[in-house]
């Protein structure tokens, strides 16, 4: 079978359950993971006869794929920020808009050095990484309550050359820091059970409901959390920033304003709804 040909009928098959620029997408990514071609690759070698290891490999990953689950965690890896990242079932899968609120940090400190930096729910380190790489000589830490996230972010770093301390602790149950912080950053778990049953299979079968889910009767559980710790933790004038589900927008901006915060935003992301808030402490 040629490559065009294998092509076409992978396509095919994933059309089923993926749209069909999605289907192409994952085509490109299956071949680039395989054999690292390029899309300019599978055009040039579109009648190149593909071997039967090959072609065992990427019916082995359709048939995956068509069972849902994700591209990234079938492969082990994901990409954020321009790096590869390593991926488990026991983290969660980068979002491009999560690279949204890295630039925010990223812009507000640009050409201020040592700064401190805190990434609560780390997952597979993806923040705290980004950030070890962009920011000026700056102390970067990580939080997870997962010793399995923990262990994956570790090797992210490793991998990554980036300078990040990690620990495994609860975020619902920190001490206040020793020495403070000047960023404290957090993408904790924020979509209310509820809102489960209108998921995508692909996220609800496979990645992980501890990163995921909060209680109905109190979706602010980790950002109540995160904000009371931020307090004691946080030099003054220090900056918190949060991703954020839409639905609590409103609601986080009123409790952090109640608790004493300051220079509260809340801006939107590329599809226009609002995920992501910044806050001062400056008691």
């Amino acid at each position: 079978m040629t490559l065009d040909q294998c092509c076409r009928r992978t396509r095919a098959s994933l059309l089923a359950i993926y749209p069909p620029r999605e289907a192409a997408w994952i085509v490109r990514i299956i071949f680039e993971y395989l054999k690292g071609w390029s899309q300019t690759d599978l055009i040039m070698r579109a009648d190149e006869e593909l071997s039967d290891f090959i072609l065992s490999k990427v019916d082995a990953i359709t048939s995956r794929l068509l069972a849902r689950e994700p591209i990234q965690y079938i492969l082990g890896e994901g990409h954020f920020y321009g790096m590869t990242f390593r991926l488990t079932s026991d983290t969660l899968i980068p979002r491009p808009e999560t690279e949204q609120l890295v630039d925010e940090i990223i812009s507000d400190t640009s050409g201020v050095p040592d700064l401190r930096v805190l990434d609560l729910c780390t997952g597979s380190g993806c923040i705290a990484v980004a950030l070890a790489r962009h920011m000026l000589f700056s102390t970067v830490d990580a939080v997870d309550i997962s010793a399995a996230a923990i262990s994956v972010a570790r090797s992210n770093a490793d991998a990554l050359k980036a300078h990040v301390s990690f620990r495994v602790a609860d975020v619902l149950t920190l001490y206040a820091a020793a020495v403070p912080y000047d960023i404290i950053v957090s993408n904790p778990p924020y979509i209310a059970m509820s809102e489960r049953s209108s998921m995508s299979p692909t996220v609800v079968d496979f990645e992980p409901h501890s990163a995921l889910f909060v209680p109905d009767d109190d979706p602010l559980l980790f950002y109540k959390a995160i904000a009371r710790y931020a307090t004691a933790s946080l030099v003054s004038g220090g900056r918190l920033y949060f991703e954020i589900n839409p639905r609590f927008a409103d609601d986080l901006r009123r409790y952090l304003a109640g608790s004493g915060w300051s220079h509260i935003s809340l801006w939107a992301d590329a599809r226009k709804l609002t995920r992501y808030l910044k806050a001062v402490y400056a008691p």
